[in-house]
């Protein structure tokens, strides 16, 4: 799907925003909501939300038929970080969505005026360099309160909250950096009376666009860059977050399997074990009975809501849970004894890269256990298709990879009830 554009008026499309997303190769999918088209109820197969402007009010469903929705893609957009870039309305409709409110300004705030970055620009992925005072357009009459967790990037004295951050991945935007002067172009002529409140405009928008055209692609640039690596964590995110309050009681029955699997690894007290992709953590009890308390576990997952959900079963006493990148793990060379890792290498993009970096972290005999709690013929079987002979779970395919990439496989076990295969970490200089 790309990354989702919501477009309330014809006039109002994303403009310089959707120029750098389509610079960095991602593609775009507007939702014209003037339009009538229907917005979709999840964001699987979305990198990104964007949310444009409009006449509306973020705090009333009248005459606004596609709020509830709205607030309800921007909700699950925050709970699984996808990245979001909410301008003017769709500015406010994050805020509320974040637990923010919105309620009408003393005036509406139209034509070119500044607003002054904040102390947390500096440090923003998209602010930082910014200058410190920005000349900007604006077209605006309500004005908002930021949720505790939303952090201040902008402001000015009429309407105090202009740019803010909510979390690392969604930005709300109260002016409108995107304009160009085809934007503003629209804007004179579609909403004469309007612009007629702002003497000057239409005179000065030729010349206005260019001001603040170097921060804008510094900022736009920088969004489009974080959306297009973090794609693909962002499908991740986006399939399991959903699933992660349930995924405990879907999987329940399994708890048995994943600690006589663990059992098999073959720990030792005082020994370090990682679980990656731990999800709700059903591994990590078992991996902590096997290293003692004198041994230390990490739970490490892309998906914060299921580290959450590990929190909710009473998991983070036996591990440390870990947001991390299962291919850049924030550990050292050989700091790891163990690595258990259920249902992941084969959903991973370039498993031979995991397999390297887990091989990085893991010490010389270490373990790597690789497991499944159904084989691979009848998960096959349960999603309507054949075993396929590219698999890299598949022996001929897996005992190479392993091989290439530090590991030696010892156990190969593909049952109708499990799937199970233990590697072992060879020292660099043998397996050089």
């Amino acid at each position: 799907m790309g990354v989702l554009v919501v477009q309330h008026v014809r006039e109002e499309g994303p403009y310089a925003i959707g120029e750098a997303l389509l610079v960095a190769g991602l593609r775009l999918r507007v939702c014209r909501v003037w339009a009538g088209d229907p917005l979709p109820e999840s964001l699987a197969g979305v990198e990104a939300l964007v949310v444009m402007g409009g006449p509306m009010a973020a705090h009333s469903d009248a005459g606004f038929p596609a709020r509830r929705a709205e607030l309800a893609l921007l909700r699950q957009a925050l709970a699984a970080e996808v990245p979001v870039l909410g301008v003017c309305l769709g500015a406010r409709l994050l805020a509320v969505a974040a637990g923010g409110a919105v309620r009408t300004g003393s005036g509406s705030q139209l034509g070119w005026g500044e607003v002054r970055t904040a102390p947390a620009a500096d440090r923003d992925p998209l602010f930082a360099g910014a200058p410190e005072r920005l000349r900007v357009s604006h077209r605006h009459g309500d004005t908002m309160e930021l949720p505790d967790v939303a952090v201040l990037l902008a402001s000015c004295e009429r309407h105090p909250v202009q740019a803010f951050r909510v979390g690392g991945s969604a930005w709300g935007l109260q002016f409108h950096l995107e304009a160009d002067e085809a934007a503003v172009d629209a804007f004179v002529t579609t909403f004469p009376e309007e612009a007629a409140t702002a003497p000057g405009i239409r005179d000065t928008a030729p010349g206005e666009p260019a001001e603040p055209a170097p921060y804008r692609d510094l900022v736009f640039g920088r969004f489009a860059a974080l959306v297009a690596a973090r794609a693909a964590h962002t499908a991740t995110r986006t399939f399991f977050a959903p699933r992660a309050d349930a995924w405990e009681a879907r999987f329940a029955a399994d708890g048995p399997r994943y600690a006589a699997a663990v059992a098999r690894m073959g720990l030792l007290p005082g020994q370090t074990a990682l679980d990656l992709g731990c999800g709700s953590g059903r591994a990590l009890p078992a991996l902590r009975a096997g290293v003692g308390d004198t041994g230390k576990v990490f739970g490490v997952d892309v998906t914060s809501a299921m580290l959450m959900a590990a929190a909710r079963e009473g998991r983070a006493g036996p591990a440390c849970l870990l947001v991390a990148d299962c291919n850049r793990l924030p550990l050292p060379p050989g700091a790891t004894h163990g690595i258990f890792s259920a249902g992941l290498l084969d959903h991973l993009p370039a498993p031979p890269v995991a397999l390297r970096e887990w091989a990085r972290v893991t010490a010389s005999g270490g373990t790597l256990l690789l497991f499944h709690p159904s084989g691979r013929a009848e998960r096959a079987a349960r999603h309507g298709r054949p075993l396929s002979p590219d698999d890299p779970l598949g022996e001929p395919n897996l005992m190479p990879m392993l091989d290439d990439n530090g590991w030696q496989l010892v156990c190969y076990e593909d049952k109708s009830a499990y799937f199970l295969a233990r590697a072992v970490r060879v020292a660099d200089e043998a397996h050089n």
